[in-house]
Order: structure tokens, then C-alpha cells, then sequence
């Protein structure tokens, strides 16, 4: 039987505490948690890149899983703040967006062929120059002045959302559950997304609303 990850409000308060398997030793600052996203989401091409089989399937499914995780918690936190704290908020959210769009799109077009398919690595690779071009306009554009406008509480606050979507759906077993593969939520990008922004807007009520 499939682990519930219902993102329940005991679940969520238990993923914001840190006491739901969620390490200790994650960032507490968002900018600083989705910098480390941005590290980990470069490590993950690297293992698709490199696996084959059912290796490459497991390993494009944690990729896929992240970036759900991430670019919601973009679009639901980081944003809205951008949007309202910066001079230029509109502008540099409106282009953040346009790049996740296509970035989206390009997942899309990988969902749909599948990792065994003979055009899967030109996919992948266009979508790899689209995310990490994205990340890198973002914490050359966004993140420092995000951190310039925010306290460390509103920070951590925002962190919290994060914590809690990475806990409904992670991107590798939680501890006790290594043999228990069906404790993740897998399914197309769309699916975690929408199971993450539940998480999010969960935590968002509580603490940032």
C-alpha cells in the first residue's frame, strides 16, 4: 500500500518544525533553500545524463519531482514578494515567468516521449541550457535584492512553505522508507506541482498570510 502524503495540516506543521524527516541541516533562509534546489537540480541532470534504463527513468523522476517542488514555490513565495517589494517587481517577475514557461513546456515534450526515446537526450539537454539560464538570472537578478528587502524572519517564514512542499513530495526516500519507493509522489510535473502548492498555501494561511 501507497504511504499517504496527504498534505495534511499535521504533516505540514511537523515539515515546517523539521521533525518529519526533513534534515536538519537544510537552509532556513529561502534565498539560501533554493540556491541549494538550484545545486541539487544540476546534480540531478548530471545523474540523468549519466544513467541508462531504469536507472535514467528513476533518476529523470527525481529530476521532474524537484523541479515541481521548486518552481512552485517560485511562482506561489518568491515571486508575489518580488512583485510587490521591487521598483521593477512586474518587469522582473513577468520575465521569470516567460523562462519557467518554456522550461515547462520542454518537460512536457520529455513526459511525453519518455526516457527511453532516441530524442531524449537533445530534449534533456535543451532543458538543462533553460533551467540552470533561469537560475542563473535569478540569483543574479532576483535573490540578492530579495534578501536586501526581506528580514531573515520573513526569510525563514518563506522557507517554512518550501519545507513543506519538499516533505509532500521529496525527491529521495524518507528515512525508514528506503525500500518503500511508493512513499514519493511520482506522476507527471503537473501532479506534484499541485500536490506542492497545496503544501505550500497550507503553511501560507499560518504563517505568511
Amino acid at each position: 500500500m501507497a504511504l499517504d502524503v496527504t498534505p495534511t495540516p499535521s504533516r505540514v506543521r511537523s515539515a515546517v518544525r523539521g521533525d518529519d524527516h526533513v534534515s536538519d541541516d537544510k537552509p532556513r533562509d529561502v534565498v539560501d533553500l533554493l540556491i541549494a534546489q538550484h545545486d541539487e537540480i544540476r546534480r540531478l541532470f548530471d545523474e540523468v545524463e549519466g544513467a541508462g534504463g531504469e536507472e535514467r527513468a528513476a533518476a529523470f523522476d527525481r529530476l521532474r519531482r524537484l523541479l515541481a517542488v521548486h518552481e512552485t514555490a517560485e511562482e506561489e513565495i518568491v515571486h508575489p514578494f518580488a512583485r510587490r517589494h521591487l521598483a521593477d517587481g512586474p518587469e522582473v517577475v513577468g520575465a521569470r515567468l516567460t523562462e519557467e514557461n518554456q522550461a515547462k513546456q520542454l518537460l512536457s515534450d520529455l513526459e511525453y516521449f519518455g526516457t527511453g526515446e532516441s530524442g531524449f537526450s537533445r530534449r534533456l539537454g535543451d532543458l538543462r541550457l533553460a533551467v540552470m539560464d533561469h537560475a542563473r538570472q535569478e540569483e543574479a537578478e532576483e535573490f540578492p535584492r530579495i534578501r536586501e528587502l526581506s528580514s531573515g524572519k520573513e526569510r525563514h517564514r518563506m522557507a517554512m512553505a518550501v519545507r513543506a512542499a519538499e516533505a509532500v513530495a521529496p525527491t529521495h526516500p524518507h528515512v525508514g522508507f528506503e525500500s518503500a519507493p511508493a512513499n514519493v509522489i511520482a506522476g507527471p510535473f503537473a501532479a506534484v506541482a499541485d500536490r506542492a502548492r497545496d503544501a505550500i498555501r497550507n503553511v501560507t494561511r499560518r504563517h505568511l498570510g
